[in-house]
């Protein structure tokens, strides 16, 4: 503590003018509670000799002072009650001295610039916290201002729980994190330097806890009681009811302000998990409506029961897919969504899956070859998707228990509905219409790429690049464009061209180079003009002769190079061929094919990378990305009725998708097609698939992901175009769609108030989704409010489907209708300047309470 007052207090009284007949100044100072003994030796002013009295060296003292030291100063310290006269064997050197006194509470008070007397026994009350010097220091810091004994109690509180701020928020948070612990040291502190009963009485005080059994779990019962009683659409359980507050709004926003904290709401994470089950929280959720619970988010276990009737509903086949969707949304700004990300977002492909089933019927109708590749390509792929997006989420769950039953349903949904129902009418029709000639009348064929696509660049003189992904099959480059199209500046389309067949990587890969003749050697190599197609050398031998200013790269090497190296291998290149393989080389073995879903996402990333680098570092501005093939994956096992036998001799090449031979094969469950198609008239020619989906029967591993044959999912390849906007300088032409505060008045008059918001447009193409955090301030930035999470990312063109009603809470406290309070608008995804908009209030509230509720 700093003693530098009382120091001067004592230089002073050595300094005063002897009396007449004295010689120096002896000062005794009797310190009866030991308040300054551990001060002491700062304490003696310069040129002052120090001794410490006791109650065995009086004979000592008196000794040094009048016979071995008659000069100096003295200043003798006693941390003692000062003896009686008659036994003061110093009385007599005490009459002719002076005595010094003071009490440290008076000390602490005149060092802090306390001059209210009344709060001298506050002071005094805690004069055990003040006793130590870091303690002291600690409460400086907070620099309070117009002391009060409510400021004093909340310091001290706030220095024993080590907080940096003075608040009792605060506090509460932090004794709430040391109950997680075996032994509260916080409360331990308060108990033994500070005032247990005035934490009560504050916390009775703001947020109306009066329990006559009071202790920390308690009370973290009551808040979490007091907030579910909040969003809850039920009545309360009875044995319930002594825990919701009589001051619920504070209590609301103490909660809020804890949950939604970066740090403290992990805290409040274990604090929920350890008492959830104290309240038996599920038997009454049981019991309760779905929909009356659709905000709750105090415990982990409203997320438990909503995925469990999702579930349960979706196996039931109960059908309300928008109502399911709904749901899903408005979990999304609850607590502990993303501790079930996965889950729901596991759920919400199911959903997306069955409710395309629901649209289409229970029977894939027969159309003609045309029809049916267009429904794919509008509508089926969607199936596809959901399949995907569905095991994407699944695999990435470490509790997979909840969703093992849904599970066999999307798989038997998928399997035995969506693949084998249409890949058996896809055949029917490919068999009448495609069997002489593969070519779909009016489809951009894959062997046809360079020239649909490439060459009008390469005539222009312009440069263009070309990225080659195996295995990226239609749905997966519809989800790619679609993120392309929203995170890059210029414009993005997708095409879907007819592919070869035999869907696999060597013609493919083939068919995307320029061609004027493609033929099959004996070695069954693909050869391009005179050039076999094998290997990336090979394939930029065949783009050199269509310009000679061209390239073909493999992104794994590229990826690697530097801003400079990039630019020395592209430099004066015109024709730029990228092949990257991350799809197929999960799926093609059999240790890892289950990961093909996850490849995939992988994929993404890996081409928005190497599309921000050729934009960056070469200013790319004509990107073309597209594929070898598609492919069919089911996550079940794969059983004899799956396969299909074969019977074939000198066979090119056999695989499980597809036989090439010199001969036309007639075998029982096949589809015997020529390869006059991209071969030449009179190649010789044929490849055999199997009818649906099935495998032919080889040896080895490896079964469930396949391609090759003739199914839309293989088949159909897409191309995605993007035009990367010189024109914009670097910025990006995308916005986040538009929110605003459809209220008209700006008064509050009640605790509780209403707000609604409105999206003015719809998330579409270049206008994205927006997340906003909500709350109130008053003029310094104090959070007065609960906070409410906006997702604002509707694609409905109907006004109701972008309205948002949000529900605020204002904490109860004096409120001036003379002052500025805001309401602030702020973007969770921004960095830097995330203040989305800051509305000016009045709150004009007659009287703070609880009214409202």
């Amino acid at each position: 503590m700093n003693l530098k007052e009382i120091k001067n207090v004592l230089t002073e009284t050595f300094n005063k003018e002897l009396d007449c007949g004295k010689k120096r100044h002896i000062v005794f100072w009797y310190d009866e509670e030991g308040e300054f003994a551990e001060d002491i030796d700062e304490l003696s002013p310069d040129n002052v000799r120090g001794l410490k009295l006791t109650e065995n060296n009086s004979y000592a003292i008196k000794y040094e002072i009048e016979k071995v030291d008659k000069v100096s100063h003295f200043l003798i310290y006693a941390n003692m009650q000062k003896p009686s006269p008659r036994e003061n064997y110093l009385l007599d050197i005490l009459k002719y001295s002076t005595e010094f006194s003071t009490d440290k509470t008076t000390a602490i008070m005149r060092e802090l610039g306390v001059k209210d007397d009344s709060l001298k026994g506050v002071f005094k009350r805690y004069l055990k916290f003040f006793n130590n010097k870091e303690r002291y220091a600690s409460f400086t810091k907070y620099e309070i201002e117009n002391y009060t004994e409510e400021k004093i109690d909340i310091a001290v509180l706030s220095v024993l729980c080590k907080l940096d701020v003075c608040d009792i928020e605060s506090v509460i948070k932090a004794l709430f994190a040391e109950e997680l612990k075996d032994n509260n040291k916080y409360l331990e502190a308060i108990e033994k330097f500070g005032d247990v009963k005035a934490f009560w009485r504050l916390v009775e005080k703001y947020y109306g806890f009066n329990l006559e059994d009071r202790n920390l779990e308690k009370l973290i019962l009551f808040f979490m009681v007091t907030n579910l009683s909040y969003t809850l659409d039920e009545a309360i359980p009875r044995t319930w009811g002594k825990y919701v507050s009589s001051k619920k709004s504070d209590c609301i926003v103490f909660m809020s302000h804890f949950m939604s904290h970066s740090v403290d709401s992990k805290i409040y994470d274990a604090l929920s998990n350890k008492f959830e089950d104290k309240l038996n929280i599920q038997l009454y959720i049981k019991e309760w409506d779905i929909d009356n619970y659709i905000k709750c988010d105090v415990f982990k276990a409203f997320d438990k029961a909503i995925i469990s009737k999702l579930v349960e509903q979706l196996l039931d086949d109960i059908g309300e897919y928008d109502k399911y969707t709904e749901i899903i949304s408005a979990r999304r700004t609850t607590h502990f969504f993303n501790d079930f990300a996965q889950k729901y977002e596991a759920i919400n492909a199911a959903v997306e899956l069955f409710k395309v089933k629901k649209n289409i019927g229970e029977f894939i109708r027969q159309y003609k070859v045309q029809e049916f590749f267009e429904k794919y390509t509008n509508e089926y792929y969607v199936i596809d998707k959901a399949y995907r997006r569905f095991y994407a989420a699944f695999d990435k769950l470490e509790d997979k228990e909840a969703l093992v039953e849904l599970r066999e349903k999307v798989e038997n949904t998928y399997v035995n509905w969506f693949v084998d129902e249409l890949s058996v009418k896809w055949s029917n029709a490919i068999s009448d219409e495609l069997q002489d000639n593969w070519n779909i009348p009016l489809i951009t064929q894959q062997k046809d790429f360079y020239n649909a696509f490439i060459k009008q660049h390469v005539i222009k003189g312009e440069r263009v690049f070309v990225v080659v992904s195996d295995a990226l099959r239609y749905e997966s480059a519809k989800e790619f464009s679609d993120i392309l199209n929203i995170e890059r500046k210029g414009f993005t389309e997708i095409y879907a061209m007819q592919g070869v067949i035999p869907s696999y990587t060597k013609l493919g890969m083939a068919s995307l180079l320029p061609n004027d003749k493609i033929q099959i050697d004996d070695k069954t190599e693909i050869i391009v003009d005179g050039i076999n197609s094998a290997g990336t050398d090979n394939r930029e031998k065949v783009l050199l002769k269509y310009s000679e200013n061209s390239v073909a790269i493999q992104y794994k090497d590229l990826i690697e190079m530097s801003r400079s190296e990039f630019r020395k291998t592209f430099n004066g290149k015109k024709l730029i061929y990228i092949y990257h393989n991350s799809i197929d080389a999960v799926g093609d073995h059999a240790a890892t094919e289950r990961e093909v879903f996850n490849a995939v996402d992988e994929t993404f990333k890996e081409l928005k990378t190497l599309i921000n680098d050729l934009i960056n570092n070469v200013s790319a501005s004509n990107i073309y990305i597209t594929s070898d093939h598609g492919f069919i994956y089911k996550r079940g096992l794969i059983t004899e009725s799956d396969k299909t036998s074969k019977n074939v001799e000198d066979a090119a090449v056999e695989k499980r998708r597809f036989i090439i031979s010199d001969k036309k094969q007639d075998m029982e469950g096949t589809i015997c097609f020529s390869m006059d198609y991209i071969l030449g008239k009179d190649s010789g020619k044929y490849v055999t698939v199997p009818r649906g989906s099935n495998r032919f029967k080889v040896q080895g591993e490896g079964a469930n992901f396949v391609h090759g044959g003739a199914t839309l999912q293989e088949i159909v390849v897409p191309v995605i175009k993007f035009k990367n906007d010189r024109s914009k300088n670097g910025k990006s032409d995308t916005k986040k769609v538009e929110v605003k505060l459809t209220n008209i008045s700006r008064k509050i008059t009640s605790v509780i108030t209403y707000l609604e918001f409105f999206q003015t447009e719809k998330v579409e193409d270049k206008k994205i989704p927006v997340r906003l955090k909500i709350y109130f301030t008053d003029e310094e930035g104090n959070r007065i409010s609960n906070e409410n999470i906006i997702i604002a990312d509707s694609k409905s063109t109907k006004p109701e489907d972008r309205s948002y009603k949000e529900k605020f809470t204002l904490k109860s406290m004096p409120y001036d209708k003379k002052k500025k309070y805001y309401l602030i608008m702020e973007d969770e995804e921004e960095a830097v300047e995330n203040i989305y908009e800051k509305i000016l209030f009045i709150i004009d509230i007659a009287i703070s309470d609880d009214f409202g509720f």
